[in-house]
């Protein structure tokens, strides 16, 4: 038998206990935040090590965890020796939004219903992304069976499992990069069946905190109003989101830089002069843009309204940095890998694009590593109601998904 015919042959007998699998993954919250994920790892170990895998695991320092926002963390490395070779290393992430209201299932039941195209497991982190934990796994017991039939693969592959990618990534694969822990030649990261991504948005969050004094509602000529002064920052920053409209990225499947303020508090009483006020912003960065140049220019604009009201003081403080997905040399025979593949296996042409938000695969490109996207899914975010009520995830995208991984790293790693 042939590679492919091995591995899809093993793919489709074992497909009803990979299944289970990211069923039992589904079924272990890991929420972030608030990003208690060590027992989900536990989890995923045992599982892991019972397909007969030897698992390494890396419990992050409790100070970086919570530095990051976090509350534990716990990365899993998988490491298979084919023979001398370049390592390729696939990455998904464990942990996963909250589920929010409006589910028909129990998020955490890892329910199967029937749909229009076939079975459809429903559950918070069915698509994003402990669906490519199974993805990853059985593309390389896939690629031990065709090795066991005869195959030569020249290499290693490395599962990297990660739980922090709803953070920035900064514990999960940039920590074992810094640490030196892995250090692949080339990375696959989580994506989704219909499209190879080899390039995506950064994302610059800022927290501005605008304090004045308070005073009696009855004499507010007395204090120095916080929100008075938040509302023309706000304001100002509103008027500049108008324009980022006018910058276009020439990357498809991005658009335009956005600006969203997703959280606001502040003020003591009705009847008080708010004498702090506290906004957190969200800027998206297209792969055009200098995510530093960016920053600059947000906090110049903020500085500039606060100015207007020198008894104010503002304090901008960063959040979060990350840089965009760029495509790098050696990125494209990833791709073209994986395109060939699914065209064989989905009987459709797959593009590369970029995507609009981002993930922690950007670490890898950040240490120099060609790095792309793909996994099971859809089309789209929006088609797998990813981070929305009832996320869900088509098991024929998933066995799909498996068969062009496997074949993929096959050919990366010079099968013959």
């Amino acid at each position: 038998m042939s590679i492919p015919e091995v591995v899809a042959a093993f793919v489709d007998r074992e497909f009803p206990r990979e299944t289970q699998f990211l069923a039992e993954l589904v079924k272990v919250p890991s929420d972030n935040p608030p990003g208690d994920c060590a027992a989900h790892a536990q989890r995923a170990r045992r599982l892991l090590e019972q397909l007969g895998l030897a698992v390494e695991a890396y419990e992050v320092p409790r100070a970086i965890v919570e530095a990051a926002g976090m509350r534990s963390a716990t990365n899993l490395i998988v490491r298979h020796r084919f023979a001398d070779g370049p390592v390729v290393a696939l990455n998904a992430h464990g942990d996963v939004v909250p589920p929010g209201l409006g589910w028909r299932h129990d998020p955490y039941g890892a329910v199967i219903e029937d749909g229009p195209h076939g079975p459809v497991m429903y559950g918070r982190g069915a698509a994003v992304s402990k669906s490519d934990f199974a993805t990853y796994t059985w593309a390389l017991l896939a690629l031990r069976a065709a090795v066991a039939e005869g195959a030569t693969l020249d290499g290693t592959l490395e599962l990297h499992f990660t739980y922090d990618e709803e953070a920035g990534g900064s514990v999960g694969p940039k920590w074992l990069l810094d640490e030196r822990l892995v250090r692949p030649d080339m990375a696959i990261g989580a994506g989704f069946s219909y499209a190879v991504v080899t390039a995506h948005n950064g994302c610059l969050h800022l927290e501005v905190t605008v304090t004045g004094s308070q005073a009696h509602a009855a004499m507010p000529a007395a204090g120095i109003d916080a929100l008075e002064a938040a509302n023309a920052i706000l304001s100002a920053l509103y008027a500049h989101r108008t324009t980022l409209s006018r910058i276009r990225s020439a990357t498809a499947g991005i658009v335009s830089p956005t600006l969203n303020v997703g959280l606001i508090k502040g003020g003591i009483n009705t009847n008080v002069v708010p004498d702090q006020v506290t906004f957190r912003l969200d800027r998206r960065v297209v792969p055009e843009e200098d995510a530093a140049e960016v920053e600059g220019g947000l906090c110049a604009l903020i500085a500039t309204c606060a100015g207007h009201s020198p008894q104010i003081k503002v304090e901008v403080r960063r959040l979060l940095l990350a840089e965009p997905l760029r495509a790098r040399p050696g990125t494209e025979r990833i791709a073209a890998a994986l395109q060939r593949r699914a065209k064989e296996v989905l009987g459709v042409e797959v593009p590369t694009a970029g995507v609009p938000l981002y993930t922690d695969a950007r670490h890898y490109a950040a240490a120099g590593i060609p790095t792309v996207l793909y996994g099971a899914g859809p089309r789209s975010i929006g088609e797998a109601n990813a981070h929305n009520a009832d996320e869900n995830l088509r098991l024929a995208d998933l066995r799909a998904a498996t068969k062009i991984v496997a074949l993929a790293v096959a050919d990366l790693l010079g099968a013959r």
